[in-house]
């Protein structure tokens, strides 16, 4: 149910974003406002603990056509066939190399970047493995609508080093990552099997759900 909540939060609130940016009579531009007033008291309701500051930059700060936002994630294996994971400090879990897409970077540019910062590694963008609709998969809920891009990277180098977000960065097998606490806002199970899916079977495709 909170997933859906949070689906229909986040529908209302690209409609009053898109109206308010397109809306030309007074009234409606004063309805599309309303409205993005009653997403922010309804969002308050259902998550209570939610800060005022991130309330705001969720429904007021961003403008124009409201449209999904964009999360990169770097697929690395190293010889032994083992995935590379870094350790957040945010949530003390373990994520793929990866976050928000940058204004003035290609997809493959993003994935290169986050895993150079933190993992310390030089890698080299190869395919795109899958783009996943956030809200269509099991994570958990959240107010923000999100795209995730798999990108498939060869490393140039394997001696890794933690960055100003990662606390540790490890390299691991399918059956060693079962075992560890994921950070499922980022990357969830269903993710990582999928990822080594291609690596055995080298599907070289794109996936889009």
């Amino acid at each position: 149910m909170e997933k859906e909540l949070s689906i229909l939060l986040a529908k209302l609130q690209g409609i009053a974003q898109t109206g308010k940016k397109y809306g030309n009579d007074i009234f409606d531009l004063e309805r599309y406002e309303e409205l993005a007033q009653i997403t922010k008291e309804l969002t308050k309701i259902i998550y209570p603990a939610i800060s005022d500051q991130k309330l705001s930059i969720i429904i007021d700060k961003d403008e124009g056509y409201a449209t999904p936002k964009v999360d990169i994630r770097a697929v690395v294996f190293n010889s032994a066939g083992k995935l590379l994971l870094v350790k957040e400090k945010s949530d003390n879990a373990w994520s793929l190399p990866g976050g928000w897409a940058d204004i003035g970077y290609s997809p493959k540019e993003i994935a290169e970047k986050e895993t150079f910062e933190e993992a310390g590694i030089l890698v080299k963008a190869q395919y795109l493995i899958a783009v996943l609709d956030k809200a269509k998969h099991d994570y958990p809920a959240a107010l923000t609508y999100v795209y995730k891009f798999f990108i498939r990277c060869e490393p140039l180098n394997e001696q890794l080093k933690t960055g100003v977000e990662t606390e540790d960065a490890q390299f691991f097998s399918l059956p060693e990552i079962s075992m560890l606490i994921l950070s499922e806002e980022r990357v969830i199970m269903e993710n990582i099997e999928m990822i080594f899916n291609d690596y055995h079977n080298k599907k070289d495709t794109l996936i889009c759900d």
